[in-house]
């Protein structure tokens, strides 16, 4: 700190300080804390009050499209029998007056949706494994709107469920307020078991497997009265993360020797093209890069042409269905936050050391284990911190890369908890959990490469 009093003055001293509280403030601690709040939060149409809110819409709509069966015998006659528009949606329905040859008479009324659903018999937000029932959860008659009757007993049932539905509406809608809004449900969604239906023959194939063999141990797979469970979620986030780790040694065992040859075992004005054939192929935009690699491996892609030309395949090859494709294009994709680390690092060791520890006879192994890689471990700890939570968090990759034929990663499940599921909050709740588990891991990672934040300073 007295270092920058001194080179910088207290002034700018501060403006930067400030500068630095007001970035982490807007992109790092409020975005975390809203996320956080928005996971704790249970999602309003999970709540008790907004199923019982559609059940009363539904049987005030079926009151309404009943009524519309209440027209004078003359108006049907006058129809001719023919399709009397409901009030339902726009659609035709059957008149009251019977069919064209009167040979027998029409149904009361069509199937209608809102009738069906008109019903104290519905089932509540809960769990997969755990169905509640509202009739039973708050003591209310077993109601519902039967074809069978009268109209004008439906009716009546359609108009009795609405009464009962907005009361009890009422009263609930004032216990939520009154309750605190936050709940741990959404994580729970996380480790939620769900049931896997299938043949006893699918069943002992699938434990033969290895991978859910391993499943079982862990207790990501388990079985319950001759059913099997699977916690898909912790499956899934524990396969990205396994996968995140196998992309990220991919890439540092592919970027240490290219960033040793360009920091010590080249000349400088060799180094600049090699780092220039490093450095073009990223002025292209990523996404146009990864979308290049689907030109590469489609099926009438350039590999399997090739191949196809040498005589070596008959047919092409599904390389979408590899998982060591989307490892590959993600290595690529992120190289260069891996080769960049280690090279600004290794770029400042002493090449004489190199050379007094060659004179004493240290082999080539033995000088990089005992001199570069130690000189070099705060490069490779950056690099592989980086490049693991970018694999980790990649979503375009494989989604572009798999074609939704391989197994999705967290990131991608993520996604759909956010956009294509009813329940955002339990994406919100799955986001801060995987953020707070790569946290845990980086920490981890830190402790056994015995690096410390102060190290990243000389990872210029």
């Amino acid at each position: 700190m007295s270092g920058l009093f001194r080179g910088y003055g207290k002034g700018l001293t501060l403006v930067f300080f400030l500068a630095a509280a007001i970035w982490g403030l807007m992109l790092i601690v409020l975005p975390q804390l809203t996320m956080l709040e928005r996971a704790l939060t249970a999602p309003p149409r999970a709540a008790d009050s907004a199923v019982v809110q559609m059940v009363e819409r539904d049987a005030r709509t079926c009151v309404s499209i009943l009524r519309t069966y209440d027209a004078p015998a003359e108006s049907d006659q006058g129809s001719g029998g023919l399709a009397v528009p409901s009030m339902s949606g726009g659609m035709a329905v059957p008149s009251m007056s019977g069919n064209a040859g009167g040979a027998e008479a029409a149904p009361a009324r069509p199937y209608i949706l809102q009738c069906a659903r008109a019903t104290t018999h519905r089932a509540l937000a809960r769990s997969e494994a755990e169905t509640v029932w509202l009739d039973e959860a708050y003591e209310l008659p077993l109601l519902e709107v039967s074809e069978t009757v009268p109209l004008a007993d439906q009716q009546a049932a359609a108009q009795e469920i609405a009464e009962l539905a907005s009361q009890l509406y009422g009263e609930l809608r004032a216990q939520e307020a009154n309750a605190t809004p936050y709940t741990l449900e959404n994580f729970a969604a996380l480790a939620e078991a769900r049931h896997i239906p299938m043949s006893d023959t699918q069943r002992a194939l699938e434990d033969a497997k290895f991978s859910n063999r391993l499943l079982s141990l862990t207790g990501l797979r388990f079985e319950r009265d001759g059913q099997v469970y699977q916690r898909i979620a912790l499956i899934t986030l524990a396969r990205t993360l396994v996968q995140a780790v196998i992309a990220t040694a991919l890439a540092l065992l592919l970027c240490y020797p290219i960033a040793y040859k360009v920091a010590l075992a080249t000349p400088p004005k060799r180094a600049v093209w090699l780092f220039l054939g490093l450095v073009i192929p990223y002025a292209i935009v990523e996404l146009m890069r990864i979308y290049a690699w689907t030109t590469i491996i489609d099926n009438a892609g350039l590999l399997n042409g090739l191949l196809e030309w040498l005589g070596l395949i008959d047919r092409p090859i599904q390389f979408k269905r590899f998982p060591g494709t989307v490892f590959l294009v993600i290595v690529y994709t992120y190289v260069l936050f891996m080769v960049f680390p280690i090279y600004n690092v290794m770029s400042t060791l002493d090449k004489n050391q190199i050379e007094a520890a060659r004179d004493l006879g240290a082999s080539p192994w033995r000088v990089h284990w005992r001199i570069i890689i130690p000189h070099s471990k705060p490069g490779i700890a950056v690099g592989t911190i980086a490049t693991f939570m970018l694999a980790a968090g990649a979503f375009s990759v494989p989604r572009i890369i798999s074609r939704g034929l391989q197994a999705e990663w967290f990131s991608q499940t993520i996604y759909n908890k956010f956009f294509e599921s009813p329940n955002a909050n339990s994406g919100a709740a799955y986001s801060f959990a995987y953020t707070i588990v790569c946290f845990v891991l980086v920490a981890l990672f830190m402790w056994i490469m015995r690096t410390r934040l102060k190290d990243f300073a000389r990872v210029q």
